[in-house]
């Protein structure tokens, strides 16, 4: 079967432009406009193509902060600092480049990334070698046989790689039972509440012993009297958290469309020139020093 690569494009970008922003290093061009996180993304796309060895290549995009998991609860993400100014300009430009280097982007109102991911893996499960690179480990519930997540960590090229193998080994569950995981233990970062009281330790035990939330509900009176009380106390967060885990793999696309469309071959001549005409200096000179991709 042939590599596709499925790329989360915002976690790229963030993770690169804070990584530069700390020390104020926005990396402008002659206009005055911060390139530093589009410069990260091109030269971890690249290395990542390389990596993975890719004959395939998706880069999905969350298009705006409102999604349907807004819509089940107006608190979800809704405490997040609003992006800085020097980030803002450059979620066109990340977009548009993504674009010219010749990578399939698709970006669907109404979801996040993680849901057009999570749809993509699932339905082209079986037919490709699928590797995902995001920094969300939410993603870890889509692991299959042929479906691996690569959790980026410092640099181009160093992850945290997950196969369906290394989770069950770790964690002593299936992967989709990740979702009544976190029901349990909530999630601070994407704002929903989970049972208060619970960690990610009590979680997976629960989960481990009784499958599932409605599994954990049907033996309540065999818990412990403390874990009880939380739950009891916590039933509506709890049903609550376990929707906004769910990673939706039924988003509308256009598949047929889409396999057509999502073969890469690499032009690292092209690359370098798309670059240099965006003025990224830094990303065009590690592409220089690449003699081959494949």
């Amino acid at each position: 079967m042939k590599n596709l690569l499925i790329i989360d494009g915002m976690a790229l970008l963030f993770r690169h432009f804070f990584a530069t922003s700390l020390h104020k290093n926005y990396m402008r061009n002659t206009k005055g406009v911060p390139t530093n996180g589009v410069q990260g993304f091109v030269r971890h796309v690249v290395s990542a193509i390389h990596d993975t060895k890719a004959n395939h290549v998706i880069v999905c995009w969350d298009m705006g902060s409102q999604t349907f998991r807004n819509e089940i609860d107006p608190n979800y993400k809704a405490h997040r600092p609003a992006p800085q100014d020097e980030l803002i300009p450059q979620f066109d430009m990340v977009q548009e480049i993504s674009r010219q280097l010749g990578f399939h982007n698709i970006g669907i109102q109404n979801f996040e990334a993680d849901d057009v991911i999570g749809t993509l893996a699932h339905t082209l499960d079986n037919s490709y070698n699928i590797k995902v690179i995001s920094g969300d480990r939410d993603l870890l519930q889509m692991l299959d046989e042929h479906i691996e997540v690569w959790l980026i960590k410092k640099g181009f090229n160093i992850y945290n790689i997950y196969t369906q193998e290394r989770f069950k080994e770790e964690y002593q569950i299936e992967p989709k039972q990740l979702i009544d995981v976190k029901a349990f233990m909530g999630d601070t970062a994407d704002g929903y509440p989970g049972v208060k009281g619970i960690g990610e330790k009590t979680a997976i035990q629960l989960i481990q012993k009784y499958n599932s939330v409605q599994g954990v509900l049907n033996n309540l009176d065999n818990l412990p009297k403390g874990q009880q009380t939380k739950i009891k106390n916590n039933i509506d967060a709890l049903k609550l958290s376990h929707q906004l885990a769910e990673i939706h793999t039924a988003v509308p696309l256009q598949i047929d469309e889409i396999i057509k469309e999502m073969p890469y071959s690499v032009n690292i001549d092209e690359m370098i020139n798309i670059c240099d005409n965006f003025e990224l200096k830094v990303a065009s000179s590690f592409i220089r020093k690449l003699k081959t991709l494949r």
